[in-house]
């Protein structure tokens, strides 16, 4: 797996996750559990996962979508 963003924007990981599933490439979303146990003041980012193989699409997604 590799990081292809780090933020502590729930709303943006949501649109990322779902533009990244209908271009075919599953992602994961790390350190939600610790995001939450931390409050709200939002200290702890989570991470955007992809697996290695997709990366280089994965990347290609998030740069045409603005998100680079």
């Amino acid at each position: 797996m590799r990081e292809i963003l780090r933020t502590t924007d729930p709303v943006r990981l949501s649109w990322l996750t779902a533009l990244l599933a209908d271009a075919g490439i599953a992602a994961v979303v790390l350190d939600t559990h610790t995001s939450v146990l931390e409050g709200s003041i939002g200290a702890i980012p989570r991470r955007l996962m992809v697996a290695e193989e997709d990366l280089v699409q994965a990347l290609r997604v998030l740069r045409e979508a603005g998100e680079s």
